[in-house]
């Protein structure tokens, strides 16, 4: 589906008129078991995806299919509670329709989070990572078809979808705060099925250190747009064929309930920051 300039100007607009004068400054797009962070803000107002025109509903397990606009450590943000993903039968541009939405409000620095699974055999499941770059080969670009110019050029750099002095700003909170942090790629896969152990080790070998069905498209609207990026990875579970086990939802679900504290506490202190 191709949106036009109006429709998203449409969203923006009902938009306003629930949260008045309110203007956010910070996106967060919050990955399967990590929307409880949106319940963590203050003076919250809340807007269901299923109310705002041209939105799409958020069906994956984990994510609530709302926005929550208020504070988080004196942030003035705007958390998505749910993401849509290619998998539910959305376009790239259906997927990543409310990052030029709240563009339109004024956001300004997107963080986005994701579960994924670790390609990397040095490292473990339950770890964090920073995003520092993403590979994204399959299926179009939630960029084709006409270009709206209100956004952005035709032809985008992509040297640096996540900004690099964001990720400097992580590097260094972390240290603060004594949580170790991975770096590293992040391989964007369709799904829904998960990857097979011949597609993680050609992921390897490409140089993917993390493997997951989201994130992507969204990273590469909102750059398009302008925005700052700041992205990270629960390593939720090692990637197929590195264990001898078959990879299930329940996992990566139980796997950000027992990292709840050490997320949120590093994105927490990174908003501070900002």
């Amino acid at each position: 589906m191709e949106y036009t300039y109006e429709q998203y100007q449409a969203s923006a607009a009902y938009l306003r008129q629930q949260i008045g004068t309110f203007c956010p400054d910070v996106a967060m797009v919050l990955g399967s078991g990590l929307g409880y962070m949106g319940d963590e803000v203050e003076q919250a107002i809340a807007v269901s995806y299923a109310d705002i025109p041209h939105f799409k509903p958020s069906t994956a397990p984990g994510h609530k299919g709302r926005l929550v606009f208020g504070l988080l450590e004196g942030q003035r943000v705007a958390v998505m509670q749910g993401r849509m993903h290619h998998y539910e039968g959305y376009s790239y541009e259906e997927v990543s329709y409310a990052l030029r939405v709240l563009r339109l409000l004024g956001a300004q620095t997107l963080i986005v989070t994701n579960a994924a699974g670790c390609v990397n055999t040095d490292w473990q499941a339950g770890d964090l990572m920073l995003i520092t770059d993403q590979i994204k080969f399959f299926l179009e670009s939630p960029l084709r078809g006409p270009n709206l110019p209100q956004f952005g050029v035709r032809f985008p750099d992509a040297s640096h979808l996540y900004t690099p002095a964001l990720q400097e700003l992580a590097r260094e909170t972390a240290a603060e705060q004594g949580i170790e942090i991975r770096q590293g790629v992040y391989m964007y896969f369709p799904g829904p099925q998960y990857e097979t152990p011949a597609e993680i080790r050609a992921a390897r070998l490409l140089g993917a250190d993390a493997v997951g069905m989201s994130t992507a498209p969204e990273v590469i609207t909102a750059a398009h747009c302008g925005m700052n990026v700041l992205g990270f990875t629960l390593l939720s579970n090692m990637a197929a064929g590195i264990l001898d086990q078959p990879l299930s939802e329940e996992e990566v679900l139980a796997a950000a309930a027992a990292c709840r504290e050490k997320f949120s506490g590093l994105i927490r202190a990174c908003l501070r920051k900002l």
